[in-house]
């Protein structure tokens, strides 16, 4: 394990974020990052994040989208998955980046989806080559989330990122 930076970028290639965690493990087209909530408290409508709370990240260089497992830093319960629909992400040996494309996905812990941003997405007039590569990652999304698959196993099986 080691330090990994997390890059977010805008849909224009402008860096908005930066923060830092711990690479988990990876491979040649993702890697997996543990962090903490680092900012003050949010209540989002839909889930209330608190300063502390545990994030494990997955970004992926051969898919749109990345995933966040969120777990209550102090009682350890699953918050659900928060998805970013993203352009591939791009990794570096101690980072990655990722264009942020404003469409949101939050996976509850029953497996319901909320669908996030849709009027923020639309407003980016987006190419339609990747308008598709966003419908196809979020049919993805779905079905994984739905088989408890991938990131959003529940508990994540031992061993695993």
């Amino acid at each position: 394990m080691s330090v990994f930076t997390v890059i977010k970028c805008d849909h224009t290639g402008r860096e908005v974020l930066r923060y830092t965690g711990t690479r988990l493990a990876g491979g040649p087209e993702w890697v997996c990052v543990r962090a903490l909530f680092q900012f003050a408290d949010r209540d989002l409508g839909y889930v209330t994040l608190h300063q502390g709370d545990i994030f494990t990240e997955w970004f992926y260089t051969d898919r749109w989208y990345n995933v966040f497992r969120v777990e209550d830093g102090r009682h350890g319960h699953l918050k659900g998955w928060y998805c970013n629909l993203t352009r591939p992400a791009r990794l570096l040996p101690a980072a990655v980046t990722a264009d942020d494309l404003a469409l949101d996905v939050f996976v509850r812990p029953d497996r319901s989806l909320l669908l996030l941003d849709e009027a923020e997405y639309a407003a980016l007039h987006l190419p339609p080559h990747e308008q598709q590569a966003v419908a196809a990652a979020l049919t993805d999304i779905r079905t994984q989330a739905a088989a408890g698959s991938g990131p959003f196993a529940h508990p994540l099986p031992p061993g695993a990122p």
